[in-house]
C-alpha cells in the first residue's frame, strides 16, 4: 500500500468516527430532550389535577350547606357537649344545642373560602422531587402533599373567619347558654371547649376528606378528567 493511500484510509476512517460521534451526540441530545419534555409533561398535568380538584373542593364547602348537608364532613358537637347532650335537652336546651351546630357549620363554610389561594401558591412551591413522588404515590398522594406543605397556613387564616362568623351567627351566645347550663347541675364536669380551634380543625378535616375523594376521582375515573391535560396525563 502506497503511502498517499494509506493517508486516504486513515482520513476516510477518521471521518466516519467523528461522523458517528456525532450521531450519537445527536441521539443523546434527543433523548436528554424528550425526557425533559416528559417531566414538563407530567409536571404540568399534576398541577392541572390539582388546581382542578382544589378548585372543585372549596366549591362544594364554600357554600350554604357545604358542610351541613354533607354527613361525612358535617361538624358534629364538641364531644364533652354530645355527652351531656341528653342531660342538655331534657331541661330544654334543644334549641341552643341545635343552633351551636348549625353555627359551627355555617363558619366553616365561611372560612373555606380561603383555602383556594393557599392551595395555589402550595402547588406554584412544588419541586421536580415532590411531581414524581405524588405523582407514583397512592391515591390520596396530592392530598397528603397539600395538607403537610398548607396545613399550618390555613390555620392561620380559617381562624380569624370562623371566630367572626361564630359571632355572627350568634355561635358564642348559643355555648354560653349551654355551658352556663350544665355548670349549674350538681356534680358535672365543667364544660370547656376552645370553639375556634375545634371549629378550625373540624373545617380543616372536612376539607381535605373532599379534597382526597376528587384525587381518587380525577386519578380514576375518566368522567372527571374535564381538561385535555388530565385525559392525556392519567388516561395512560
Amino acid at each position: 500500500m502506497t503511502r498517499r493511500l494509506f493517508r486516504q484510509c486513515v482520513l476516510a476512517l477518521l471521518a466516519l468516527t467523528l461522523s458517528a460521534c456525532a450521531m450519537l451526540e445527536q441521539l443523546d441530545t434527543a433523548r436528554d430532550g424528550g425526557a425533559d419534555n416528559e417531566e414538563s409533561r407530567i409536571a404540568a398535568g399534576l398541577r392541572e389535577a390539582l388546581r382542578v380538584g382544589t378548585e372543585r373542593t372549596v366549591d362544594r364547602t364554600h357554600r350554604e350547606d357545604g358542610y351541613l348537608a354533607n354527613e361525612r364532613i358535617r361538624i358534629p358537637l364538641p364531644e364533652q357537649f354530645q355527652s351531656a347532650a341528653s342531660a342538655l335537652r331534657r331541661v330544654g336546651l334543644d334549641d341552643s344545642l341545635d343552633d351551636l351546630e348549625l353555627a359551627m357549620n355555617r363558619a366553616a363554610e365561611q372560612a373555606a373560602g380561603e383555602a383556594l389561594d393557599v392551595f395555589a401558591d402550595s402547588i406554584s412551591r412544588m419541586r421536580p422531587a415532590d411531581v414524581y413522588s405524588v405523582f407514583d404515590g397512592g391515591p390520596d398522594a396530592a392530598t397528603r402533599y397539600l395538607r403537610a406543605d398548607s396545613a399550618e397556613e390555613l390555620q392561620q387564616r380559617y381562624q380569624p373567619v370562623v371566630a367572626a362568623r361564630l359571632e355572627a351567627v350568634q355561635g358564642y351566645d348559643h355555648y354560653r347558654d349551654i355551658a352556663t347550663a350544665w355548670n349549674r347541675l350538681p356534680l358535672v364536669r365543667p364544660l370547656e371547649v376552645d370553639l375556634d380551634r375545634y371549629v378550625t380543625e373540624q373545617a380543616l378535616d372536612g376539607l381535605f376528606t373532599l379534597l382526597a375523594e376528587e384525587e381518587q376521582r380525577i386519578r380514576e375515573d375518566p368522567v372527571a378528567r374535564t381538561t385535555a391535560l388530565l385525559r392525556d396525563i392519567f388516561g395512560e
